[in-house]
């Protein structure tokens, strides 16, 4: 099948699951997330009101959480994962529940997460569950074993309950037959994770792949390291499970990188990182006997690149060893575009009570005022779409 390039344009499959309401609200709401300013003075009084912990979660719920979220239950996810199957979108599951520090919080954080992947376990429409590691372990101190500090017998102790945490979360996914994709994190913290997740790999991804690692392209050494990692998995006999991104802490690594006097690990523009991201698509198709790949991008050309190159290296549309994946509520004229070409086409779908994700929502909302034009081309497709209904 030969992929127009502007197949992303198409707003009527795009939009079809929202009502004309739906369409006016996603407006207003991307014309607010759009300025900088209002983000990032919502982002402050958000946390502000937390911290006197006002009421502002009906306010949250009918607004930005509706939108970007699933739901507070899985009760409130089954509904919204039903609506995406109707267009065989699939589901990402992520429980949005950030910033937490005390074993108390991790211990609730895995229960949480075992429920997940229990629901998903009979929900064949969730196809993974997305997790991050400091959702369930203390960032200092990943901190100290990435600097190779000595950890005293406390640490120790707190080190190994982490490890047993993520062993029961491997095991429930291997058990339930879903996948597990870990997210990556700040560089200087990367390493120890990225330990964790190869030691799961080599364990779990014998016959099929369950647990995967992610990869931020905007590092420079990324790419290198996804090839390392496909020499191991062959060398180890386990399939590689990637989950490519752009990445999500540029301006923290920046800032992080002058105020300490280190090269930054991220590439100095973004046609460097545009390149490598599509080559590591290129790498991973080329080596699918191997690996198990999911674009997770809103780039309408790196999507269309993996789409061609599927096409070009004649791998079905529906293999399902490759999937793209958007954040729900954005990037809906590639999801469901590709959906209805055969693709695995997922949303990200984060859900959890609205007072715990309202920081999630917030970095998202920062992010995205950093991502040059992806809010305004959210806000042009949605008003073709608002025209297109009117003249027809």
């Amino acid at each position: 099948m030969d992929i127009l390039p502007d197949i992303f344009e198409d707003t009527e499959t795009a939009f079809a699951n929202l009502t004309n309401g739906g369409l006016q609200k996603a407006k207003a709401l991307f014309t607010l997330v759009g300025n900088n300013s209002l983000v990032n003075i919502g982002s402050t009084l958000a946390n502000f009101a937390l911290s006197l912990h006002l009421p502002v979660s009906p306010l949250f719920k009918f607004t930005v959480y509706n939108h970007f979220c699933g739901g507070e239950t899985f009760g409130e996810c089954k509904k919204t994962v039903q609506k995406l199957e109707k267009s065989n979108v699939g589901v990402l599951l992520n429980y949005g529940v950030e910033l937490k520090e005390t074993e108390e919080d991790f211990d609730k954080t895995i229960a949480r997460n075992l429920e997940a992947i229990a629901f998903a376990g009979k929900n064949k429409s969730v196809k993974a569950l997305c997790i991050k590691i400091t959702g369930f372990a203390r960032f200092g101190l990943f901190e100290k074993i990435r600097n190779a500090e000595k950890l005293t017998a406390e640490e120790k102790k707190e080190f190994t309950a982490v490890k047993k945490r993520f062993e029961k979360l491997c095991e429930a996914a291997f058990e339930n037959e879903v996948a597990l994709y870990v997210d990556a994190e700040e560089s200087w913290i990367q390493n120890p994770l990225d330990e964790l997740v190869e030691e799961a790999m080599s364990k779990y991804n014998r016959k099929q792949c369950i647990v995967f690692n992610t990869f931020q392209m905007y590092r420079w050494d990324r790419l290198d390291y996804l090839q390392q990692q496909i020499e191991r998995a062959n060398a180890g006999n386990y399939f590689l499970g990637a989950k490519l991104v752009r990445g999500a802490y540029m301006e923290k690594e920046r800032v992080r990188a002058v105020e300490m006097s280190y090269d930054s690990p991220i590439h100095k523009n973004k046609k460097a990182v545009d390149k490598d991201f599509d080559e590591a698509i290129k790498i991973c198709l080329s080596n699918i006997k191997r690996v198990y790949l999911c674009v997770a991008s809103h780039s309408e050309p790196s999507n269309l690149y993996a789409m061609k190159q599927m096409d070009k290296m004649k791998i079905e549309h529906s293999s399902h060893k490759i999937y793209f994946s958007q954040l729900y509520g954005m990037g809906d004229n590639m999801t469901f575009n590709q959906a209805k070409l055969g693709f695995n086409a997922t949303k990200y779908l984060p859900y959890g009570p609205v007072r715990d994700v309202i920081p999630y929502l917030m970095r998202r909302a920062q992010e995205n005022t950093s991502v040059a034009g992806q809010t305004g081309r959210e806000l042009s497709l949605i008003n073709k779409e608002i025209k297109r209904r009117k003249n027809s």
